[in-house]
């Protein structure tokens, strides 16, 4: 999946405490684009057809096995063909040793070289997980989000609703603050979004009346989490007499954010309710439905209504 956003190669560097063997340029400013990566087999065999150089190439020991089987000559030709293409970055995984050929023909062409001692599985599958969440397609919400009891809940609301204090609530109950006010949402693949704060803003509150806290210092690092899966969004409003809420739990409410359709509740909002323990309970019901349990189909199973019944239940709820 192609995005407009970009990691640069420094990044990837540290976070994988690489080893250097070529570097044209500096590293900060090498961009990668794209969160596909490639081993080159049939690219070394010759076969350059669709080959992409946006994509970090990955070398292990099948790479290495077949490069042996040819003649010095042969191999100094095909990997002045590889890196002719000028591939973003490639990487040597196990620590190969693969003599001083390959950072020779690196320098002549520009293209940097790097080593890492992870397996190629490995180090391919993380390198890939931290490509898909850097480059993923993004967008900022004002809201709040919070994990409880496991479960990732987005916070949403007009200014005011009482976001903030629900979080404080929830965090003095033993659950974790993400993002407050502004929440960095990301496509990180077909299924799921993941939440994150904004690194200037990270970890603090605004509190009405208070002030900016620091939740970190006030409750302990417990009390925080850098990033969680997006499981449900609930959306809070003052309360609207004229406004019928769903009282049974039966209709399936999402919310489109960056294409993918999530799991949201609407709440009312007024004098009196306690919502933080109202979002602990549609948080636990939200991992009961996830197992497969619905209560409100359940309840209606019992008093014996059918499918049709139940799209419009004549039963008065509780």
């Amino acid at each position: 999946m192609r995005t407009n956003f970009t990691v640069s190669l420094e990044k990837i560097i540290s976070e994988f405490s690489l080893e250097i063997l070529n570097m044209p340029a500096d590293p900060a400013t090498i961009m990668i684009v794209t969160p596909e990566i490639n081993r080159p087999g049939l690219h070394l065999a010759g076969y350059f057809e669709f080959f992409d150089a946006d994509r970090i190439q990955i070398i292990g020991n099948s790479e290495q096995g077949f490069m042996a089987r040819f003649t010095p000559e042969k191999e100094e030709s095909r990997l002045r063909e590889f890196f002719s293409r000028k591939p973003s970055a490639v990487i040597i995984c196990r620590n190969l040793e693969l003599g001083d050929q390959y950072a020779e023909i690196a320098r002549e062409y520009g293209v940097p070289l790097l080593r890492t001692s992870e397996t190629t599985s490995n180090f391919s599958a993380a390198l890939i997980a931290f490509l898909s969440l850097h480059l993923a397609p993004r967008v900022t919400r004002h809201g709040v989000f919070v994990e409880v009891y496991g479960e990732g809940i987005l916070l949403l609301g007009e200014s005011g609703v009482g976001k903030s204090e629900t979080a404080i609530e929830l965090i003095k109950r033993g659950h974790r603050l993400i993002a407050d006010d502004a929440v960095e949402i990301r496509r990180v693949s077909n299924k799921s979004l993941v939440g994150t704060a904004p690194d200037n803003i990270r970890h603090f509150i605004e509190l009405r009346g208070i002030g900016i806290i620091n939740a970190s210092r006030i409750f302990g690092a417990g009390a925080v989490k850098l990033t969680e899966k997006i499981d449900l969004v609930i959306n809070l409003e003052p309360w609207d007499v004229n406004k019928s809420y769903d009282r049974m739990g039966l209709d399936n409410q999402t919310t489109d954010i960056l294409g993918l359709n999530i799991p949201s509740l609407t709440i009312p909002v007024k004098p009196g309710r306690n919502l933080a323990v109202i979002i602990e309970v549609a948080a636990m019901n939200s991992r009961q439905k996830k197992l497969g349990y619905n209560a409100a189909q359940d309840l209606l199973k019992r008093l014996g209504m059918d499918d049709d019944e139940s799209e419009n239940p004549t039963v008065q709820p509780f």
